[in-house]
């Protein structure tokens, strides 16, 4: 059984209240949808990132006061944290358990890589604390693989899996992406029907988005996009894919928990329920963003170079690239449109009251809403439909 977590008030799902998420940004090659703090290097400067990981680690537990306080879930992405050595992996996941309570069931996750090496290190890194392994596996099929750039294929991902069994891994996560150019819906249910067939605790299946205003950076394949050279499938195309994946999961026993994610009862991802419900995190490494509420609810931002972030380490300064005090308007946004992602959706009022917002002023659009079965009243929370689901984000502003 997956760790348990505490329980959300205002959406009742288990998530961790405090975690760590540590990035990792080196790949041996950048995907051309990738907009994460990622570079690619031929040689990988190991020793000298997990140094600055330490140090930086070090400062803000100091700097924010977090000194044993518990930590229920630790998630290393990136990047390809699957290419650290895990002896590095080991000496980070030391360093927080010396300087914070980690909680004994605390969920541990490593994104890891499909390829053959890196399958080759799941065994180290379970035996270095990692307990749940996210695997970026996104397509079986060769053509979507290739337009995404990934390197392994259908094969090499379905034994990087069996690999992570013998590893001794009972929780693993794997990640697809639909709505990818020249893509069928019957390729997508194939993809969906090979992922429930391994047997896997948690899916995850995103659509890809290449607009700009949801980019953090312009990416290959968005200029590709606007020079005609790719065209992605039309919007209720991608609406199709979706459905066709949540019948695929929901038929083989995955529960549907959040707008993009499944899994089995008890293994939703407890590190990624805490962002979804308002949990702080502590976050280090290049372009990593933390939330603490100290004196007052703080988000902070770390550089997205690689190289920018190892200097300003190293000179003895936090390696911010920003940092915001939020409002109680934006954390009544966040909190909203967050809990909204959730199939057990979030109590309105509650939030309303917490963040000083009118719940009354809200009467009227949510009587509109549950007329036009977008959203419908769920164990007294507000929740969205299948339908409203695909909506999420007009519904949310309305709302606001």
């Amino acid at each position: 059984m997956a760790p348990r977590a505490p329980v959300d008030e205002f959406t009742g799902l288990e998530a961790a209240r405090f975690g760590v998420y540590v990035h990792f940004p080196y790949c041996l090659s950048k995907c051309p949808y990738c907009d994460f703090a990622s570079t690619a290097a031929k040689q990988i400067p190991d020793e000298r990132y997990t140094r600055a990981i330490l140090t930086e680690l070090s400062r803000r537990v100091e700097q924010q006061q977090l000194k044993g306080r518990e930590v229920t879930s630790v998630f290393i992405g990136g990047g390809t944290p699957s290419l650290w050595a895990p002896r590095s992996v080991a000496t980070v996941l030391e360093a927080i358990g010396a300087q914070l309570q980690v909680a004994r069931d605390c969920e541990i996750t490593l994104e890891a890589n499909p390829g053959a090496s890196d399958a080759e290190r799941f065994s180290a890194y379970r035996a270095a604390g990692v307990n749940r392994l996210s695997m970026g596996v996104q397509s079986f099929e060769a053509s979507t693989l290739s337009t995404l750039g990934r390197a392994h294929d259908g094969a090499t991902a379905q034994r990087a899996f069996a690999a992570a069994r013998t590893a001794g891994f009972d929780n693993v996560s794997m990640d697809f992406i639909y709505g990818v150019h020249g893509q069928t819906e019957a390729q997508v249910e194939s993809d969906a029907r090979k992922a429930v067939s391994l047997g896997s605790e948690h899916l995850s299946a995103y659509a890809l988005t290449l607009d700009k205003a949801s980019l953090a950076e312009e990416v290959p394949l968005a200029r590709q996009l606007a020079r005609g050279e790719v065209q992605l499938p039309p919007d209720d195309t991608v609406v199709a894919m979706q459905r066709v994946v949540r019948d695929v999961f929901a038929g083989s026993g995955l529960q549907r928990y959040e707008i993009s994610n499944y899994a089995k009862p008890g293994f939703h991802s407890r590190h990624n329920a805490l962002y979804w419900t308002g949990g702080e995190y502590l976050a280090v490494g290049t372009g990593a963003t933390g939330y603490v509420k100290a004196e007052e609810p703080v988000r902070y931002s770390n550089q997205r170079s690689a190289e920018k972030y190892l200097v300003e380490v190293e000179a003895g300064r936090l390696p911010e690239a920003n940092r915001e005090v939020l409002t109680p308007l934006e954390l009544f946004e966040e909190r909203l449109a967050m809990g909204l992602r959730l199939v057990n959706g979030v109590d309105l009022e509650a939030v309303c009251k917490a963040f000083g917002q009118s719940s009354e002023a809200r009467a009227v659009t949510v009587r509109h809403l549950l007329h036009a079965k977008l959203v419908e009243r769920r164990d007294g929370r507000l929740a969205l439909t299948d339908t409203g689901f695909d909506l999420h984000s007009a519904i949310s502003a309305r709302l606001m």
